[in-house]
């Protein structure tokens, strides 16, 4: 099983269709949000709430996903209901929509369980590393949907647009020592070469997980963050001409003429860990 430390896919289902949440439940994915949130009718919230929390407690015992909920934000109706079921659930976590770092601390009062916090508003961007930093929080999930609607950014191919966006919950996350974030949703559920190199680019700048919405979509994200054959290779040559050149009294030696010191070996045993990761999580 994943952890909220290692996992690499979010598959959001919502609380209101069983079916689609039970089969998310049964899926490949490292975790599972049922979603209160917006993938559920304003009529639908306490049916879904309901449904959700049954649905939770008759899969306790199975193995399978991380099993999360996205609560209704902070100061709408339906906010206290839901945080007051899922505390007394069979949750694992919980998903908090629009995060600040007030928000964030009301929750976190409430339930005994880690928190995924969404950063999808201009507040909640500016406030992120005070979000990361609070105790209960164990990752960043960037909403980029309603963040690029505040802000008024236009879709691009290539993403750009989102960049600082990226960037800033990266930078975020690790100075106040969280696991790298996740990454935004990638919403057209067909086109999954759209989706590796969506994930591709979160990778490069420093996303380790993806929020999907379709079960097809689990595949791809984990091949993404996973690490290829190649790099793992690259990764063993580098540790182990480090380590021959420890043994001989150097702390920095060349391979194929790359200058290899102490940074680089510390990314390529990362690489080497990650690999250990996926495995386990095949098993």
């Amino acid at each position: 099983m994943a952890s909220l430390q290692t996992a690499r896919s979010f598959l959001f289902a919502p609380g209101s269709e069983e079916r689609k949440l039970a089969r998310a439940l049964e899926s490949a994915a490292d975790a599972v949000v049922a979603d209160l949130e917006d993938a559920v009718a304003a009529a639908e919230k306490a049916g879904a709430r309901e449904r959700t929390m049954r649905l939770l407690a008759e899969t306790s015992a199975d193995p399978g996903p991380l099993r999360l909920v996205r609560v209704n934000g902070v100061g709408t109706e339906w906010h206290e209901a839901d945080v007051g079921a899922v505390a007394a659930s069979a949750a694992e976590g919980v998903v908090v929509p629009k995060a600040t770092a007030a928000g964030v601390r009301a929750v976190g009062e409430r339930v005994d369980l880690p928190l995924v916090a969404i950063v999808e508003t201009a507040r909640g961007l500016r406030e992120a590393f005070e979000i990361a930093s609070h105790e209960r929080v164990a990752v960043l999930l960037l909403g980029a949907v309603d963040l690029g609607l505040e802000l008024g950014l236009g879709q691009r191919q290539d993403g750009q647009e989102l960049l600082f966006a990226r960037s800033s919950l990266v930078v975020d996350s690790a100075a106040a020592g969280l696991r790298g974030p996740v990454d935004r949703v990638w919403v057209d559920v067909r086109d999954l070469d759209g989706l590796a190199r969506d994930c591709e680019m979160g990778r490069s700048l420093g996303f380790r997980g993806k929020a999907l919405v379709h079960p097809d979509q689990i595949a791809p994200t984990h091949e993404a963050f996973a690490p290829s054959a190649g790099e793992l290779q690259r990764a063993r040559e580098i540790v182990a001409a480090y380590d021959r050149g420890v043994g001989d009294g150097r702390g920095v030696v060349v391979l194929d003429g790359e200058m290899i010191d102490a940074p680089v070996v510390e990314r390529a045993r990362g690489l080497l860990s990650d690999e250990k990761r996926s495995v386990l999580h095949a098993e």
